[in-house]
C-alpha cells in the first residue's frame, strides 16, 4: 500500500489546481489555456464551467487511449475519475468564491491573477511529483511528447497555442469576439511552469520524502 501521505499530498495538491484555476477565471484578466476552451464554451452557451471542463478532459482522456500502449489503457481511464473530482472542485469554489472582477480595481484583479498563476503552479507540482494518475491536462502533453519524441516543455507550449488558437475560433465564430483570452492567458502561459520550477526548487525533495518516494 502506498504511504498515506502521497494520496494526501496529491488530494491536497488537485483541491490547490482547482482554487488557482478558479481564482484565474475570476481575476477576469484571460484565463490559462489548458482550460480556455470549456471556459469559452461555457460562458458563450451559458453552461456550467466544471461540466464542461470535465467533457473537455474525458477527450483528452479518449486522444490518450490511441496514444499510449494498450498495456497503460487502464491507469489511462483512471483520469476520467480525476476529471470528475476535479471539476465538482471546479464548480465548488466557483460558488464559495463571490469575486466579481468588475467590482474592483485593476491592481487588485492583478493581484488575484498572481495568486491564482501560483497556487495552479503549485498544484501542478504537488499532483505531479507524487507520480499517482495525472490530471488529463498534463496526461496529454506527455502524451503527445512520447510520441512526437519531443521534450514535454515543448510540448506543452505548442498544446497551449493550440488550445488558444481553438478557443479565438470557438469565440469568432459564435459570438463574432475572443472569449476568455487576454493578458491573463499570456501570463499564466509563462508564469505556471515559473511557479512550478520555483516550487520544486525548494520543496520537491521534502514533499516526496514526505510520501516516501526515492528518486
Amino acid at each position: 500500500m502506498k504511504n498515506p501521505y502521497r494520496w494526501l499530498i496529491y488530494g491536497l495538491g488537485m483541491t490547490v489546481l482547482a482554487l488557482g484555476i478558479t481564482l484565474n477565471t475570476k481575476a477576469g484578466l484571460g484565463v490559462s489555456p489548458i482550460v480556455s476552451v470549456s471556459y469559452s464554451v461555457s460562458k458563450i452557451f451559458s453552461l456550467n464551467f466544471g461540466d464542461m471542463t470535465f467533457l473537455l478532459y474525458v477527450l483528452f482522456v479518449v486522444v490518450q487511449l490511441f496514444l499510449r500502449n494498450k498495456t497503460e489503457r487502464v491507469a489511462t481511464l483512471l483520469q476520467i475519475v480525476v476529471s470528475l473530482i476535479f471539476s465538482r472542485l471546479l464548480n465548488l469554489f466557483d460558488v464559495l468564491i463571490p469575486y466579481i472582477c468588475t467590482d474592483h480595481s485593476l491592481g487588485i484583479n492583478l493581484l488575484v491573477l498572481a495568486a491564482a498563476i501560483f497556487l495552479t503552479g503549485l498544484g501542478i507540482a504537488m499532483t505531479v511529483n507524487m507520480r499517482l494518475v495525472p490530471n488529463p491536462g498534463d496526461g496529454i502533453v506527455q502524451a503527445i511528447a512520447e510520441k512526437i519524441g519531443r521534450s514535454q516543455g515543448f510540448t506543452k507550449n505548442i498544446f497551449d497555442v493550440g488550445c488558444v488558437c481553438t478557443t479565438v475560433a470557438v469565440g469568432l465564430c459564435c459570438v463574432r469576439e475572443i472569449v476568455g483570452i487576454g493578458i491573463g492567458t499570456l501570463v499564466a502561459m509563462i508564469g505556471v511552469g515559473r511557479s512550478v520550477a520555483l516550487v520544486n526548487h525548494f520543496f520537491k525533495e521534502n514533499m516526496q520524502a514526505a510520501a516516501g518516494i526515492t528518486v
